[in-house]
């Protein structure tokens, strides 16, 4: 494959996850190009303040453009010479899926052909992109390891982050795109998305509203703080992936391949009760929490928890932000960007 060391395009720059990689890869010296559609999934305000922020810096660039237009998605990659892509794009949220399966199709699996073919096209270095704790589905072996199967999606959102990830193996195979996904957990931090946890309940706290615990509380989750995040992808851009020479067709594993193809989980390593987000949550904003208990919903899993031994042997790092500690800051954002 020919090499190419052009911009880096980071998409979904607009939101959470893509917001903080671009400010990372920007504040480090690096050109980057920006793709977002600015879609009405949550407040469009959010995604135009964290444009400004990007904004500031000289070798920013940004590209409203919808990943499932093909026309659009062509004529991206033909104007700029991409060297690498970090694809953090797409339609989030397990509950919206069950509604309003479409948005999921057309931006998680039409967008994403879109995206490998511009990197097919384009002799693209390195594909990294996001897949998602979801795909474990029906899994209760913990903890979940990318080299367990998951075959066994429980909502549409996971079934197209696994869709995603068997499309670029077949992209990876065919035509040598070296591809890498990860497999976040739960991520949170400043910047967040106002449809997660983090951000439902601490605007309703302060406002003496209740919140609504599934699973009556007991659900476990992996929370990830955003700069653990952002250092993981960081650290894989760079790694690209070659062919594992370990690698049997007899006894296939999951998490690599014969061709230049990786996943990765990244996670906390350290899952937590929302019952104990919320304790937390009340103690740094100094007020109790209405809870409302209510059972499991559809689509939903009791427990998430990384196994990050991949990470952690491959490129010399495991997230360890302590949840009280990931909590304060995002609650000092939250607090600074609302004014309160």
């Amino acid at each position: 494959m020919k090499d190419n060391q052009g911009i880096t395009l980071v998409t979904g720059a607009a939101g959470f996850i893509g917001y903080h990689v671009a400010h990372r890869l920007l504040k480090d010296g690096e050109e980057v190009l920006a793709l977002d559609n600015l879609n009405p999934y949550y407040d469009v305000r959010l995604k135009q303040a964290r444009l400004a922020q990007l904004k500031t810096f000289p070798g920013f660039q940004f590209e409203e453009v919808d990943l499932a237009d093909r026309v659009g998605m062509e004529a991206l990659f033909a104007r700029h010479s991409v060297g690498r892509v970090i694809h953090l794009a797409g339609q989030a949220g397990v509950r919206y899926s069950l509604t309003n399966p479409h948005a999921y199709t057309e931006s998680n699996i039409t967008g994403f052909l879109h995206i490998l073919e511009g990197c097919r096209q384009s002799h693209v270095r390195h594909l990294v992109y996001a897949s998602s704790s979801s795909v474990y589905g029906g899994n209760t072996r913990v903890p979940f390891s990318v080299h367990d199967n998951v075959d066994h999606p429980v909502s549409l959102y996971a079934a197209t982050k696994k869709a995603n990830e068997v499309m670029a193996h077949s992209y990876a195979h065919l035509f040598g795109l070296p591809c890498t996904g990860l497999r976040f957990f739960t991520v949170y931090g400043p910047w967040g998305r106002p449809d997660m946890a983090m951000f439902i309940f601490t605007k309703a706290i302060l406002a003496g509203e209740p919140i609504t615990l599934f699973n009556e509380g007991r659900m476990r989750r992996d929370f990830t703080y955003v700069d653990d995040i952002v250092e993981g992808i960081v650290r894989l851009r760079n790694h690209v992936p070659g062919p594992d020479p370990t690698w049997s067709s007899e006894a296939p594993d999951p998490g690599s391949s014969s061709a230049p193809y990786r996943i990765y989980n990244i996670g906390n390593n350290q899952p937590v009760e929302l019952l104990e987000l919320v304790s937390i949550l009340e103690r740094t904003l100094g007020r109790k929490a209405l809870k409302l208990l209510a059972p499991m919903q559809p689509g939903d899993v009791p427990s998430t928890y990384a196994d990050v031994d991949d990470l952690m042997r491959e490129v010399d790092f495991r997230p360890a932000t302590p949840l009280e500690v990931g909590v304060e800051r995002f609650v000092a954002w939250y607090r600074e960007y609302h004014g309160l």
